[in-house]
């Protein structure tokens, strides 16, 4: 038993299989996703393909795609937060990090992907890189309490 590489746990067989190979749909805007990622570890760029949306296939580079998921380690997929898409939603949206090497560096792709159902049919529409979220750093001042919980001033305390 091999294993999905989606991450779901379950056999690639009765996973993500079925739906790259046309035996099922995608019943869910998530399960499309992970079929769609399941399609690069394999390169089955023809699944990938079909399944973006038709209005959204201009500049797709087929040959591009196919070489970079060749040459790429595909590392796992995470899938942060869904919204919608569910079997009776038209629309849905799936925040994901999908984890790979290339050319031996650590990479990771982190789009919030939209997904729209025509005919009974999900398709990826497009997506939205997730930017880092920025880092808060609490500037202490010299008068404020310690942050150690000491009860001093910190230049009394740590800040010496």
């Amino acid at each position: 038993m091999s294993t999905c590489p989606c991450g779901s746990g379950s056999a690639y067989s009765e996973c993500c299989q079925p739906v790259i190979s046309g035996a099922q749909s995608a019943t869910t805007a998530e399960q499309l996703m992970r079929a769609r990622y399941s399609a690069y570890v394999n390169v089955e760029m023809d699944f990938v393909f079909e399944t973006t949306h038709p209005d959204h296939r201009q500049g797709y580079d087929h040959a591009g795609t196919k070489e970079w998921a060749e040459n790429s380690e595909w590392l796992g997929l995470e899938i942060i937060e869904t919204s919608k898409g569910a079997p009776d939603d038209a629309t849905g949206e799936v925040e994901f990090i999908a984890r790979f090497r290339e050319k031996d560096a650590p990479r990771q792709h982190h789009e919030n992907a939209h997904f729209k159902k025509d005919d009974g049919r999900w398709y990826f529409t497009d997506g939205a890189m997730v930017k880092p979220k920025p880092v808060l750093v609490n500037k202490i001042g010299r008068n404020d309490p310690c942050t150690c919980g000491s009860g001093l001033k910190y230049k009394k305390c740590c800040g010496k």
